[in-house]
């Protein structure tokens, strides 16, 4: 059970101006060190629309001199200042002071669609908000869009449950909403994953207009574009531990590889340009798989039963090519090496170099020399969370590309790969939530390809 924390915000290295209260709270989860926790009454002003009898359509008057406009709840909800027709006078407007709308405010829809947020622009009217909407004024404007991310975030995944009444939910109530425990990175971290999201809801754009079947030509390749970079994307968060939470409970990498192979070596030095969690290891490939080539073909060679055999042209990412497979001769003593079954995984030692997919055909089939087969020394490593990293070595060109990639794959270039390694329970969640977002996404591609 995690130890309340009591937070005070960072002025300096978040920037923000207003001087934080002390909160207390459990954090929901772990963040860097360079972040802080706060609370979102530590970042904004609040204040919701008025009730009750002090706005009612009666004090609607026609928009003239002297007028002053009534936001409403569609104005967030279509992110547009200019819908809408109701007005106040003067004098109302002078009695609701304390309700009115600044360039850059915040509104939130809260009753009916709630949780949806629109940043007023500097143009906007005067006027003050009605009793459907919410005022948001952040304390320091800088960290205004990270902010509504992560509002839109919990508004989302907390007023519905929060919200009271039945047919209709309204929004949380405030002591709910600025108590609720708030992720605050430095302002540069903030700047990088709003671009990195900007990405991310650029693939979901073309994602909703696949579903309308509005895709040119050109826009399909730029959506397979976009779904190949965020493959990548989810690989690299795996591999640097990001995509699952870890378990204190589970056994230490370096413990366990060094239970399964006494003569492993555990590399302290990150040897790669992302770092890793500290329940895990970086180790060399050939110390948790028993690996090998296959048979050569030679026309000489002609004792032994002849056998079919894959080579590298059989082999694709995450597939096989089966079509007029060839024969040839193997000997007794060569097949235990040349064989392959249910679960290994076959890569690439030229050609494509690495390129990689694991065998799960219920036959068994032999190869050529040209490709490894990878088969794991012990239950706790998963092969294919290694398939995975073949593919993520390939997309940061470690493999067959350039500066310290490998130009080629002998046997001792495969068995000093330097590969990460995690404990064995989070291996086989690793691989679950991959499988779970490429499903997604394969689905978007092959929906392109028919």
């Amino acid at each position: 059970m995690k130890e309340p924390w009591v937070v005070t915000l960072s002025i300096i290295e978040i920037g923000i101006s207003y001087k934080s209260q002390y909160q207390q709270f459990t954090p929901p989860f772990d963040i860097p060190a360079s972040w802080e926790w706060v609370t979102l009454d530590d970042l904004a002003f609040y204040k919701k629309g008025p009730f009750g009898s002090s706005l009612t359509k009666s004090m609607f008057v026609p928009n003239g001199k002297n007028t002053f406009k009534v936001f409403e709840q569609k104005n967030a909800i279509q992110k547009d200042a200019s819908l809408g027709h109701y007005y106040i006078s003067s004098e109302k407007f002078e009695e609701l002071r304390g309700f009115e709308v600044h360039p850059n405010d915040i509104i939130v829809s809260c009753a009916g669609t709630i949780g949806e947020t629109y940043v007023l622009p500097n143009d906007i009217e005067r006027g003050i908000i009605n009793q459907a909407l919410m005022i948001i004024r952040l304390f320091d404007s800088n960290i205004q869009r990270f902010y509504l991310e992560y509002f839109d975030f919990v508004l989302k995944n907390n007023a519905v449950k929060e919200g009271k009444g039945t047919a209709i939910k309204n929004i949380p109530p405030f002591d709910i909403l600025k108590s609720y425990p708030f992720p605050l990175p430095p302002i540069d971290e903030q700047n990088r994953i709003a671009k990195k999201l900007d990405t991310y809801f650029e693939l979901i754009q073309f994602i909703d207009d696949s579903r309308l079947n509005l895709f040119t030509a050109k826009s399909k390749a730029l959506l397979g574009e976009r779904i190949y970079t965020v493959k990548s994307k989810i690989l690299d968060l795996a591999m640097q531990g990001k995509l699952v939470p870890q378990d204190p409970a589970d056994e230490p990498a370096a413990d366990m590889l060094r239970r399964i192979n006494p003569k492993a070596r555990i590399i302290t030095d990150n040897p790669h340009s992302w770092n890793i969690p500290n329940s895990w290891t970086w180790c060399q490939l050939g110390d948790i798989f028993h690996h090998n080539t296959g048979k050569t073909l030679s026309s000489s060679n002609r004792d032994g039963i002849e056998y079919e055999y894959i080579t590298t042209s059989n082999v694709y990412w995450n597939r096989f090519e089966l079509d007029d497979l060839k024969k040839m001769p193997f000997k007794e003593n060569e097949l235990e090496k040349c064989i392959v079954r249910h679960g290994d995984l076959l890569v690439c030692e030229g050609g494509d170099v690495g390129r990689s997919a694991i065998w799960n055909l219920d036959r068994n089939i032999m190869i050529q020399n040209h490709l490894h087969r990878l088969r794991p020394i012990a239950n706790e490593i998963h092969t294919s969370l290694y398939y995975h990293v073949f593919r993520l070595y390939k997309y940061k060109d470690l493999i067959g590309g350039k500066g310290i990639a490998l130009q080629g794959f002998s046997s001792k270039s495969l068995h000093q790969l330097v590969i990460p390694l995690p404990p064995a329970n989070e291996q086989k969640h690793i691989v679950a939530k991959i499988e779970e977002l490429y499903s997604v996404l394969d689905d978007i591609e092959a929906s392109l390809r028919s």
